[in-house]
């Protein structure tokens, strides 16, 4: 069963509740669930869902890929698919998907997003699409293995680990420290 907007805003929630300083970056993603936009279709163009992975590898540094289309190293992950039951099952999809990592290597570091982003997306004449929001679920991972067989050619040109160190300045640097403790 695809990822409902039930689900969006219970995951929502429950994050708010452990994270209640997101209340105001937050709210709009609220508001517009309430208004029945459908966060999880990319054609939503005020602002739509995507899942993110955080990987940490045995050493604990953390796999950044660099992105193709926005020239950008980031953490893997990207849009819902109607296959994805969950959002964490879209951040693993996605994980997998852009490194060619097994997901019988990767285990979930627990069951709630460690992060929520919204972030602006530039637009993409190519794709017809206009600027707009991705609210970014991000979840963290971890694996035994750091080989990355196949990266997604059409998505991703590099893959790194990187020490988490390089992430510390942001709200999701330092809940990823605190988890790998």
């Amino acid at each position: 069963m695809p990822i409902s907007a039930d689900h969006i805003r219970t995951t929502l929630i429950a994050y708010l509740d452990t994270h209640p300083e997101g209340k105001p970056d937050l709210a709009p993603v609220l508001a517009l669930l309430d208004t029945g936009a459908g966060l999880t279709s990319r054609k939503e163009f005020r602002a739509h869902a995507t899942a993110g992975a955080i990987l940490a590898g045995p050493d604990n540094r953390i796999l950044h890929i660099h992105h193709l289309a926005l020239d950008k190293w980031l953490l893997p992950g990207g849009h819902l698919e109607p296959e994805d039951e969950t959002l964490q099952a879209a951040a693993l999809r996605e994980l997998c998907e852009e490194t060619g990592i097994p997901v019988t290597s990767v285990s979930p570091a627990g069951d709630a997003p460690i992060h929520i982003d919204v972030h602006a997306i530039p637009a993409n004449d190519a794709k017809g699409e206009p600027e707009h929001q991705h609210i970014d679920f991000r979840f963290l991972f971890r694996t035994t293995s750091t080989d990355i067989s196949t990266l997604q050619a059409e998505e991703v040109v590099d893959a790194a680990w990187l020490d988490v160190d390089a992430m510390k300045a942001s709200a999701l640097g330092q809940r990823v420290a605190i988890a790998l403790c």
